[in-house]
């Protein structure tokens, strides 16, 4: 391809709209251009590093046994009434309706119209186990479409699902896929970790993990163990017990302390003199039409994932507004505590808080607070469980290490769904004794596009892109210096066309403009190798060759480059 005739608008300013560096210089680069709110269109290059991704992803796939479909973009409401899940889905989902007034979709996924199709045509065991994917738009109404294409409402999915006999087959399903993620995000050329995640609105009962690409911009936190394999996403993440510190400067106090104005836990702990670890923080929570309190130390925070999946799962959970609390408690929501709180609300402790003693909480009366209470003495909760978000630092459930954080961005899960959409959809099979069973579940997504975001903001420099090799939309670009000059034009001209018949993919800058201008672009858009041919390189009858990742640039003589190159990036895509 020459750059004359590449449909390639580069700026030279970031634009305003962009705030993540992947945004910015898909922008700046030519890469993408904006048709609304979270929805984009792929310019050339950028299609190329999609279809590249998407290759990759087929090749694993295919290579443990998946097969391709395609499935319908629309799909009818009654699936999902089936499921459930129209009314769990939430105003994400784009809905419409055709000219007969029947309801339908824009798939944000795609669980149940597979199932559908499995329940229609599979029929025995001898057909199972079965994997189906499909490489497809996605559309979810996202509330604030941002980061370009890191959260927007179209975008490019792989999805796959699983369907087996039972539980052993489908786990082993989940560890082929989970071995073909890795191998597809090694080959991209990222820096990931699979973490343990919550399923969400997939949900299941059988474990998922996320794979997450490393990176300072990365929306999600995730925590894991240097010592051994742990890695959690913070919200999933498991959390043991602490001793906490005890200040016991109020301990000959009991009963009720007058607090005037004293709501928070700040304004307590200035108040008292007294540790956060010593407070009991308590919420009331609404789950549907349900209200209930959660207990936590002073110092930690609710984690809301942990709250809907062990006391729900709820279609909308909330903390209780203040009429809301004082309709329920007769009680300001900053004096709410646990002690004396009537039968039949629930009262769910997080494990920290089972261990406490000579603790503080609210006395369930204005302006005043309890101390030297000692949970399973002045309470009792309904149920303890692990309802906190972990903090780094914190002792690793499986060695007790001290686990570390970072950001990442999700590019991949993977879920095992065990009989969860084949039971409400009854997508059986006739196993060797004729009997009717239950299909188990997988499904298996890979965000194409945000991968090729996330590739970006792991790769890049002050100058532009620095595409991994695998993904890169060339691997090449030949730079003349000048096109005035007949044997600097021939020689680039030659080297191209070599380039080309070795398989190297290669861009010939063939456009009338000083070399910045074709240095920096070329920086910009992220070409892995450049070929720069000048006056006087070539009176030693030599070109520059110049690698965008390490930087090195070195001189080789003109008969020999283009092996050396071919050289190189079989090298880095091997």
């Amino acid at each position: 391809m020459k750059v004359s005739q590449l449909l390639n608008p580069t700026l030279r300013e970031v634009p305003a709209e962009a705030e993540v560096i992947s945004h910015q210089l898909m922008l700046r680069a030519g890469y993408i251009r904006k048709a609304a709110a979270g929805i984009y269109t792929y310019l050339p290059l950028a299609w190329r590093v999609i279809r590249k991704i998407e290759q990759i992803i087929r090749e694993e796939m295919n290579a443990k046994g998946g097969q391709e479909v395609m499935l319908p973009i629309m799909q009818p409401a009654e699936l999902w009434k089936e499921t459930g899940r129209w009314d769990v889905y939430g105003p994400e989902m784009i809905r419409l309706k055709d000219r007969h007034d029947r309801e339908f979709c824009l798939g944000p996924t795609h669980e149940e119209i597979i199932t559908d199709l499995v329940r229609a045509e599979v029929r025995s065991y001898k057909q199972l186990p079965l994997l189906l994917y499909q490489i497809q738009n996605k559309y979810r109404d996202e509330r604030r479409p941002r980061f370009g294409l890191m959260r927007g409402r179209e975008f490019i999915m792989k999805d796959l699902y699983s369907f087996d006999r039972d539980p052993e087959s489908s786990r082993e399903s989940y560890r082929k896929m989970y071995a073909a993620y890795e191998r597809v995000f090694t080959r991209c050329g990222l820096n990931y970790r699979a973490v343990e995640a919550d399923a969400g609105a997939i949900g299941g009962t059988g474990g998922t993990h996320e794979f997450m690409v490393l990176a300072e911009s990365g929306e999600a936190a995730v925590v894991f163990c240097p010592n051994c394999n742990y890695a959690a996403n913070v919200e999933k993440a498991e959390c043991l017990p602490r001793n906490p510190l005890v200040n016991n400067s109020f301990l000959e106090k009991d009963g009720e302390v007058h607090t005037p104005g004293v709501k928070t836990i700040d304004q307590l702990v200035d108040f008292l003199g007294v540790e956060k670890t010593s407070l009991i923080k308590t919420m009331v929570y609404k789950g549907d039409d349900k209200f209930f309190l959660v207990l936590v130390r002073g110092d930690r925070e609710i984690n809301e994932i942990k709250v809907n999946n062990n006391l729900g799962p709820f279609i909308k959970l909330r903390m209780a507004d203040p009429e809301e609390v004082y309709s329920l408690l007769k009680c300001e929501p900053g004096f709410v505590g646990p002690v004396g709180i009537k039968d039949g609300i629930l009262i769910a402790a997080d494990l920290e808080v089972a261990e406490m003693k000579n603790a503080v909480c609210g006395a369930n009366k204005k302006d005043y607070h309890l101390v030297n209470i000692a949970c399973g003495e002045d309470f009792v909760p309904t149920t303890v469980l692990d309802l906190r978000m972990v903090k780094p630092g914190e002792p690793c459930p499986k060695c007790k290490e001290k686990l570390k954080e970072a950001r990442g961005i999700e590019v991949g899960q993977v879920f095992n769904l065990g009989k969860k959409y084949s039971e409400a959809l009854k997508a059986t099979y006739l196993d060797e004794k004729g009997k009717e069973q239950v299909t188990y579940m997988g499904c298996y997504g890979i965000g194409v596009s945000r991968t090729m975001a996330a590739a970006i903001e792991q790769n890049y420099d002050e100058n532009g892109i620095i595409w991994p090799m695998a993904i890169a939309p060339y691997h090449c670009i030949v730079v003349p210096i000048s096109l005035k000059d007949q044997e600097v034009a021939a020689t680039a001209e030659h080297l191209y066309n070599e380039l080309k018949d070795l398989g190297v993919e290669t861009v010939y800058d063939d456009r009338d403009e000083r070399p910045g201008v074709k240095f920096k672009d070329a920086d910009l858009v992220g070409y892995p190798l450049r070929v720069t041919v000048g006056q006087k390189a070539l009176a030693n009858d030599q070109v520059e060759l110049y690698n965008r990742r390490t930087k090195s640039m070195e001189l080789i003589e003109v008969d020999k480059v283009c092996a050396q190159i071919k050289k190189i990036v079989q090298a880095e895509l091997s």
